[in-house]
């Protein structure tokens, strides 16, 4: 029976490996295929081919859409190497010892942008400092990042944009996929897909992912791992019901991360403050979550509808940074009722009842030289009230959101977070935009700043409080739509500016004292990003991509007053080339970046960082059903040098236990040249 019905074999092995958790402490990359999925309330057929990275004419934001192709043009082992084609995000490490990865959008914190599952919440608290490296990129069909301030259907953190990932879907009926890479530093990573009806109505998507990297690296000579080494097991179990009348989406999912990094020979249970034994860190990570969206039509045009979300997830990490530690716990649940209506062609509005509600348990023992203390905290957040989105459209021409939330924020009272979206499309080939709106988060010091705990040095100030973050971003863009090319929908020369500006900001303030990392609220920092993006394919099946990008971001400190932002890169600029032979059966990419200097700390040798060039390039051959590929990351083998500041003992090697150690100072990249090389194996129904 199994052998007839091979996602019954799958389901077995998912149930197994759920069950065990509690016991632990052709493909679509050239076609974007919108046909009559029964996950859509709209029933269409298209088939049209996408460029990897492309800003969408039709939407009201701006939003770069990273598609299906874009995220196997590097291997896309997980969501943070899926930005290496884009300007508008930086991806870079919080330290040189966990492998923690943190995006930057307008030149914050990836704390700052709202990062979305299918429009539901998710990556926060607990789970944001390595929740990059927790969506494997084969899961993924697209990406979408809007900048500036979205709609407010989703909440108010969102302050810097929202990054949203679509997965592969229940409706795709691919019976398997499976993708396996491997990379020269010992990396290896298995991925599955498998998608299925069971019967008219019912459709799921069972999606498995495993990923190991178990030989250590230390190019650079310091003494410490470039990258830890790791062990994760991942599961998502999406379903979807769909009738005329109903339409329901579930699912679930089950998470296990370990990794281990610092000096080789780290033992968590065997290290006390103060010996020579190696120092290192040990994280695992763990987590379940489910989620339950309930789509009812009002009207057989689909133009009304009611619907609910309901999502829950628990986080724990168990963190051991020396003889220090974080052990925490996270309990999030997120509810939202809507209504919508569109009036007519011209008038659309949405009103709705949300909340968010998280609860911890965090257990902290920093003991380092300068600082002995264990903090237990049980901070408890809830914000919830009522929204209501209008919508105005004149045609094609012109589109107004006008969008407004009052929510209760505990302490804080009642705040209200308005928001407002313009777009104007006086000809075929120009679309203005313009957007604005309030952001409102509570910060977490010490989570939100992770790479804090993979130093020696005295944390200061207010490191235990969570204060409500307030900022308001507004800005514009302009896309002109170029009469040359192959094809006019992706020629196009666009530029944007975005503005985030704070009123109270928490900052760590590494540069007060020397080994001191100060905690305080800050007002008046802000940010002014400018981009331009080009995109063309000047001949059939060769599409060129630049994109620059700066960023004047400043931060007022009260040791410095207001300056530049550190380790923030003022200037980015990216060229992707790909060419595709016919039929697609060769496939060749090529990515080059070019970073700009950072300002360095006050403890670090020099002023600034300097600018150094990334390259990529990878060669896909495609076959009936199946692709292999092979390419190379950092092939300029550029690297960071004295990532770890501070003393050294008599024999050379860095002295952890001094108040000056630093492993969390980077600016630049851990790696030097990594080949990879991996096989896609599609079987289609």
């Amino acid at each position: 029976m199994l052998r007839e019905k091979p996602h019954l074999l799958l389901a077995a092995g998912f149930f197994l490996f759920v069950s065990s958790l509690p016991g632990i402490c052709q493909n679509a990359d050239s076609l974007a295929a919108a046909y009559s999925r029964v996950d859509s309330l709209h029933s269409s057929v298209v088939l049209s081919r996408r460029d990897a990275n492309y800003l969408s004419k039709g939407k009201d934001m701006r939003v770069e859409v990273i598609s299906s192709a874009g995220l196997q043009k590097m291997a896309c082992c997980n969501l943070a190497e899926s930005f290496e084609n884009s300007a508008s995000v930086t991806v870079g490490y919080s330290d040189a010892v966990t492998g923690a990865r943190q995006i930057r959008l307008l030149g914050l914190s990836g704390v700052y942008t709202q990062m979305l599952d299918e429009n539901r919440p998710f990556m926060r608290g607990l789970a944001a400092p390595w929740g990059l490296g927790f969506v494997p990129g084969q899961w993924l069909e697209s990406i979408q990042i809007a900048k500036g301030s979205p709609s407010v259907v989703n909440g108010g953190e969102s302050m810097t944009g929202q990054i949203n990932i679509e997965h592969r879907k229940p409706t795709d009926e691919i019976p398997l996929f499976l993708a396996l890479n491997g990379m020269s530093d010992s990396r290896m990573i298995l991925d599955f897909v498998s998608s299925f009806p069971l019967g008219e109505r019912f459709y799921t998507a069972l999606m498995g992912h495993v990923e190991g990297n178990f030989m250590t690296h230390d190019m650079n000579g310091d003494g410490f791992m470039d990258d830890p080494k790791s062990l994760q097991f991942n599961v998502s179990d999406r379903w979807l019901y769909y009738t005329p009348s109903l339409q329901v989406r579930f699912g679930i999912r089950a998470l296990q991360d370990h990794r281990q990094g610092g000096q080789s020979g780290y033992d968590k249970v065997a290290y006390t403050f103060g010996s020579t034994a190696p120092w290192g860190s040990d994280v695992t990570n763990r987590s379940l979550g489910a989620y339950l969206k309930v789509g009812v039509p009002l009207r057989d045009d689909q133009s009304s509808s009611v619907a609910a979300i309901v999502d829950y997830t628990y986080n724990a990490v168990d963190a051991f940074f020396g003889a220090s530690c974080l052990l925490g716990k996270q309990h999030s649940a997120f509810l939202n009722l809507l209504y919508r209506n569109q009036v007519n062609e011209s008038h659309d509005f949405t009103v709705g009842l949300s909340a968010t509600a998280d609860r911890y348990d965090k257990n902290i023992l920093r003991a380092v030289a300068s600082q002995d203390v264990m903090l237990p905290l049980a901070p408890s957040f809830f914000v919830g009230g009522a929204y209501g989105e209008y919508t105005f459209h004149s045609g094609d021409v012109f589109t107004a959101i006008l969008g407004a939330r009052l929510d209760y924020y505990g302490n804080e009272g009642v705040r209200a977070v308005p928001r407002a979206t313009l777009k104007w499309q006086p000809a075929s080939w120009l679309v203005l935009r313009a957007n604005g709106g309030r952001g409102l988060r509570y910060s977490d010091p010490l989570i939100d700043n992770i790479g804090v705990f993979s130093t020696g040095k005295k944390w200061s100030g207010d490191y235990d409080a969570s204060p409500l973050e307030k900022s308001w971003t507004y800005g514009g863009n302009a896309t002109f739509y170029l009469p040359f090319g192959q094809n006019e929908e992706t020629s196009y020369v666009s530029f944007d500016f975005f503005r985030c500006a704070f009123s109270s900001q928490m900052v760590p303030d590494y540069e007060m004292k020397a080994g001191e990392i100060a905690f305080y609220v800050t007002p008046d920092s802000y940010t002014n990003n400018y981009q331009m993006d080009f995109s063309v394919e000047p001949i059939e099946r060769f599409t060129l991509g630049l994109t620059a990008r700066f960023t004047d971001a400043k931060v007022l400190l009260k040791s410095k007053g207001l300056v530049e932002k550190p380790l923030l890169p003022r200037f980015k600029g990216v060229l992707n080339l790909q060419y595709r032979t016919n039929l697609s059966r060769w496939i060749f990419d090529f990515t080059a970046a070019l970073n700009g200097s950072a300002r360095l700390y006050d403890f670090m040798e020099g002023d600034r960082s300097p600018l150094y060039p990334l390259l990529y390039a990878q060669v896909t051959r495609r076959f009936k059903g199946w692709d292999i590929y092979i390419g190379g990351e950092n092939l300029t083998n550029f690297t960071q040098k004295s990532v770890i500041q501070g003393p050294r003992r008599a024999d050379g090697s860095f002295d952890p236990s001094s108040a000056l150690f630093d492993a969390s100072a980077v600016w630049g990249p851990l790696m030097g040249i990594r080949l990879d090389a991996g096989i896609r194996i599609t079987i289609w129904k």
